[in-house]
């Protein structure tokens, strides 16, 4: 293996281009305008240097960039052997394959950046990631460059971050092993990186509330069952959804229990209000079932309401069906027994049953 010396110098990132909307660079390294860094030499033909890089979001990695310098910086370009991206394996090996980019041209002091697999540019590079996945980009070399004189890789110098930058390295005999750049001596981060295009997230979420009651008329002394279901029909979750029950004052001994479906996670309590904070993925409910006793001698509506609302960072296209409000009537017995209805009332005389003899 042979041994990887580093000249520093300072560095302009000079990249022709600009990224869209929607781009985001994933690096390990900490280079920027005008600062320091280090071109690695020592490599020999066929070796290469990773980046294990970790994409931010569900999108498709779209480009890749390696700084590429000599001491003068003004050599003429070299075609590398290839670049290929593989899916995150057992560090420091790589596993799967995911794309390659055959005889890459690489321009001295220069952040180069490849969007393309072939020379035409007719051939997108587009490799589907999700959020948290780690993709690694290696860069091999088609000859050895000369210490001192040729361009190579750069590093930054603040240090090498475990777990994030390898070599597939010659250990003699044609032997090629992955191994820890830190182990080579490598004392800084690989300036390679990759550009994902993450993609446009929905950012509304239609949070519904509807309710039924155990009865259609409520019966004061007695036991009311509330169901009352808050969902979510999407297309973006809703993680931070504010949920208010403040049950009629006559509405005693409260309690309630809540299930979700689909990932939703109810808020915390059982007893009294129902006053929390809901997270509702899209297509997602929650079931709350609340019992208690309507009060003796209620004898107005009892009037119940459920609000949902939908917070940051997503918003609601149609509030008008987040709240619920159900009003229940006292049963007819009740309602007649409240107005006084009863014999004595409207001054009716008692009736003696006849005997038949």
């Amino acid at each position: 293996m042979a041994t990887r010396a580093a000249g520093g110098i300072g560095l302009i990132l000079a990249l022709a281009g600009h990224a869209a909307a929607s781009e985001v660079t994933i690096k390990n390294d900490s280079l920027t305008d005008f600062g320091n860094a280090a071109i690695v030499w020592g490599f020999v033909e066929g070796e290469m240097a990773g980046s294990w890089l970790t994409s931010p979001c569900d999108g498709d990695l779209v480009a890749v960039q390696i700084f590429w310098r000599s001491p003068a910086g003004t050599t003429g370009d070299v075609i590398g052997d290839s670049i290929t991206l593989y899916r995150e394996g057992t560090f420091p090996n790589p596993g799967a394959v995911a794309q390659t980019i055959g005889g890459p041209v690489l321009q001295d002091n220069a952040l180069n950046e490849w969007r393309y697999l072939d020379d035409q540019n007719t051939l997108p590079l587009v490799v589907p990631v999700t959020s948290g996945e780690t993709i690694v980009v290696a860069f091999a070399f088609g000859e050895a460059p000369q210490p001192g004189v040729d361009p190579s890789v750069v590093r930054d110098t603040d240090g090498n971050t475990s777990g994030r930058n390898a070599i597939y390295a010659n250990l003699g005999g044609g032997n090629f092993q992955w191994i820890d750049s830190a182990a080579a001596g490598v004392a800084g981060d690989w300036v390679i990186r990759a550009v994902v295009d993450c993609q446009a997230m929905p950012t509304d979420a239609d949070v519904s509330v509807a309710m039924t009651a155990s009865a259609e008329a409520y019966v004061a002394g007695d036991v009311l069952q509330y169901t009352i279901v808050v969902a979510n029909a999407g297309p973006a979750p809703s993680p931070n959804t504010s949920l208010v029950d403040v049950f009629p004052a006559v509405y005693e001994n409260a309690t309630w229990t809540c299930t979700g479906t689909g990932g939703a996670i109810c808020p915390s309590g059982s007893t009294g209000n129902i006053i929390g904070s809901a997270s509702l993925p899209s297509g997602s409910q929650l079931t709350f079932v609340a019992d208690g006793v309507v009060a003796a001698g209620t004898a107005a509506t009892l009037s119940n309401s459920m609000t949902a609302v939908v917070n940051a960072p997503v918003s609601d296209p149609t509030p008008a069906n987040n709240t619920a409000t159900l009003d229940l009537a006292p049963s007819i017995d009740d309602a007649i027994f409240a107005d006084g209805f009863d014999g004595a009332a409207i001054g009716l005389k008692p009736v003696r049953a006849r005997v038949a003899r």
